[in-house]
């Protein structure tokens, strides 16, 4: 495996936006315009493809399929940490036809050593991948959002399949229906995150977990241009178009900001981070054992 972050990304040539199953999609505006939004979105993968390698990621890129355009957003493919992959089961019918798709690949990506396992969920578990299952690689636990698409469930399916605590967090809001939209662990051990997604006993489990200074709070800007929705790696996030005022914030953290333009996929409810899926996280367990057999 590459030291480098080892990110799945689809090829976009599919993507459209025909359905609404978010608050977000705008199957109306995209009507107006069919031929330059894909024009508009294949630009828009080349520069966020751009960013995330000069950021330091090597890509895999799979092919989509017709009829299915979410399959651009992978992050809801599956979960994956110490080469382990738990596929998702999607709730809604637009988006089950990907399962199959994305079975494959995981096989495939298997079969070339990037994966060791890919199993499924239990029957009548809807569980939608990364999405709304975060690793928090500075504190060893997923992040499991439910309440919208996955189940409560999932959580303990996922902590018993990684062998990860899982703290489930109920998401309140159709706007945030999946927990990347509205919640980002960041490398350096803070949390940036926009509180209103989230039940009150949910914001006390991660102020419970998670210091006070290492929580960062998104605004409501910043949480309607999806820049939670965004992908770190080391010191640099690379997230849809952001304000100056969050691009200053986050470097008195000590972070830089790459911004790309996304709004073709914004208009489907989907930013950077849904547009990826790290194959490469690795939980500190996992690297001492790996460092043993060297």
């Amino acid at each position: 495996m590459s030291s480098k972050p080892v990110l799945l990304l689809t090829d976009p040539a599919h993507f459209e936006v025909t359905y609404t199953i978010n608050p977000w999609m705008q199957p109306h505006a995209w009507a107006q315009n069919p031929i330059g939004h894909v024009a508009a979105a294949g630009r828009s993968f080349e520069s966020l493809a751009s960013a995330l390698t000069a950021a330091g990621a090597r890509l895999e890129i799979m092919p989509g399929v017709a009829g299915l355009p979410d399959m651009v957003f992978p992050a809801n493919a599956a979960i994956v940490l110490d080469r382990l992959a738990l596929l998702a089961r999607f709730r809604h019918a637009e988006r089950q036809g990907e399962e199959q798709h994305f079975r494959e690949c995981f096989h495939a990506l298997m079969k070339r050593g990037l994966l060791d396992d890919v199993a499924p969920l239990p029957p009548h578990c809807f569980q939608e991948g990364a999405g709304d299952c975060i690793w928090d690689a500075a504190r060893g636990r997923f992040w499991a959002g439910y309440g919208q698409r996955s189940t409560r469930q999932a959580a303990r399916e996922i902590s018993a399949f990684f062998g990860r605590e899982a703290t489930a967090l109920e998401l309140i809001s159709p706007r945030f229906y999946h927990l990347d939209v509205c919640f980002c662990p960041l490398s350096g051990g803070e949390i940036f995150y926009y509180p209103p997604a989230f039940s009150a006993a949910s914001l006390a489990a991660i102020r419970d977990i998670v210091a006070p200074e290492d929580l960062i709070e998104a605004t409501d800007e910043d949480a309607a241009r999806f820049n939670v929705n965004a992908v770190n790696i080391g010191d640099r996030l690379v997230m849809a178009k952001a304000s100056p005022g969050l691009v200053a914030r986050l470097a008195e953290r000590g972070y830089g900001v790459s911004q790309v333009d996304l709004l073709p996929f914004l208009m489907s409810g989907g930013g950077a981070y849904c547009m990826t899926l790290r194959l490469d996280n690795r939980s500190a367990g996992a690297t001492a054992l790996r460092r043993a057999a060297e």
